[in-house]
């Protein structure tokens, strides 16, 4: 069995072709523990989420993690899953398909896969997709707005460890972070607006980001400093002043210190301080999912509410709408070819 993966299709003669890999984060097949089980035992075994040594991390995660965490996180994911499936999935695949009719017809067809960086469908499966398609360049986007090792620094690991394998290996785009893409920046102003249009407006914006241990910022993550700078240019678009919005961070894990402020303590402390109706936005998420669902519209608003607060209202992530679509197509173009002789697919 050879040691690379060829592919016949390819050769010097054969015109060019564009791939276009989406990625986001992953999900559980179903909401059960087992399902999850599988799911966690392969995303909290990445050496890009929790950097301990693989001899002190892995007997505790599947000693005593994936003994517990399991069945607690597949209740979160029972609240939220839909008849079609997980909302992560769901969202991402129509976000697939509608940025593949973007570019179905002249001049720029091209080839849109999606593939997670855990579960399925697989980075692997969608690469090798395009792989049959004798691919020749490649644009993979992760759809995390804002640059994490632990989020797009681990799908490139992803990807190039399949490109590892090809013998063929296509030219390589890799588009790290979109946080102030202007399209991407309309498109949430226009989301919040909208929501306050239909619903009133909050006595506070909250941009609640995924949160990050403040060890990997120090260590040269910019990943801080580009969530400060997408809320902030949203605010502005939105007209907002320094007192109408704020940034928090969601999600933390462990005991180590993450960023802050934690947005669970900061919700709690605006319904104690008389804040009765706050709205919550997600930038960070493209889609959405068990984090923005269930922990920020479900448990935090519960806990605003046993604070003393009347509502947490969750400004839904901005999935496939069409303004949203058209900014991740845009991004894509910028990174297209622009060499008139080639061909794309």
């Amino acid at each position: 069995m050879p040691k690379y993966l060829g592919n016949p299709l390819h050769s010097d003669a054969d015109p060019s072709t564009v791939g276009v890999l989406l990625c986001n984060l992953g999900t559980p097949d179903e909401p059960t523990p087992r399902a999850v089980r599988r799911y966690l035992a392969e995303f909290l075994a990445d050496p890009r989420l929790v950097e301990l040594p693989r001899w002190l991390w892995l007997p505790i995660l599947h000693a005593v993690i994936l003994n517990i965490r399991p069945r607690r996180s597949a209740h979160a994911y029972q609240k939220v899953w839909t008849p079609e499936g997980s909302p992560l999935r769901v969202f991402s695949q129509r976000q697939r398909a509608a940025i593949a009719n973007q570019f179905s017809a002249p001049p720029t067809p091209l080839t849109v896969t999606l593939g997670m960086r855990y579960g399925s469908p697989s980075i692997a499966d969608a690469l090798n997709e395009l792989r049959a398609a004798a691919l020749k360049r490649l644009i993979v986007l992760p759809l995390y707005p804002q640059y994490s090792g632990p989020a797009s620094g681990s799908v490139f690991d992803a990807v190039s460890a399949v490109l590892q394998t090809w013998r063929w290996v296509p030219d390589l785009h890799f588009i790290s972070s979109y946080f102030d893409a202007p399209g991407y920046i309309t498109a949430l102003a226009n989301s919040i607006r909208e929501y306050r249009s239909a619903h009133g407006r909050g006595a506070r914006l909250f941009f609640s980001f995924h949160g990050l241990p403040q060890k990997f910022v120090l260590a040269g993550d910019p990943y801080f400093d580009q969530c400060q700078t997408t809320a902030r240019l949203v605010a502005t678009e939105l007209k907002l002043s320094e007192t109408d919005w704020q940034v928090v961070f969601q999600s933390r894990f462990g005991r180590a210190r993450w960023l802050e402020p934690y947005a669970d303590v900061t919700f709690a402390a605006a319904a104690r301080a008389g804040l009765k109706i706050i709205d919550v936005v997600c930038p960070g998420f493209a889609a959405d999912c068990l984090e923005t669902l269930e922990e920020i519209a479900i448990q935090n608003a519960a806990q605003f509410q046993a604070a003393g607060g009347s509502a947490l209202r969750y400004i839904p992530a901005l999935n496939a709408r069409a303004d949203h679509i058209a900014a991740l197509t845009s991004i894509i173009e910028q990174n297209l070819d622009t060499d008139p002789e080639l061909t794309v697919r």
